[in-house]
């Protein structure tokens, strides 16, 4: 994809239950993120055809007169796209000043800092 579409904090909860649950009616949408939103039908329709405006899903029609909507970007796609946009807002783009800070911060524990080393030996 060439162009991330700009998705809302609002809209990403509505794609991370297309991705936890791959094609889905708007139904089944409105059932899974109605318990742990206070949102109405009619605001998760709104955000699901603002997704379809952006081109982050599709509408496959079914048998009947409901839609099956489908995930155009992938979580991981979004992801990698969402590191690096943090990364260049908040630490210019540097990896080193981001992990210093969240060390600094003591927001990573020393077993996650262990975890991180291993993983970088392993890639590089």
């Amino acid at each position: 994809m060439s162009q991330m579409p700009q998705i809302s904090e609002s809209e990403l909860e509505v794609m991370k239950v297309l991705w936890e649950l791959g094609p889905s009616t708007s139904a089944q949408v409105i059932e899974r993120l109605a318990p742990r939103s206070d949102w109405k039908p009619k605001t998760i329709q709104t955000l699901i055809t603002r997704l379809m405006a952006k081109k982050a899903i599709k509408a496959e029609p079914t048998d009947g007169k409901a839609f099956l909507y489908s995930p155009l970007v992938s979580a991981e796609d979004y992801r990698a796209y969402a590191n690096s946009s943090f990364l260049k807002k908040i630490y210019d783009g540097s990896v080193n000043l981001m992990l210093a800070s969240f060390v600094k911060e003591q927001r990573i524990s020393r077993e996650q800092l262990e975890n991180l080393k291993k993983l970088l030996d392993e890639e590089g």
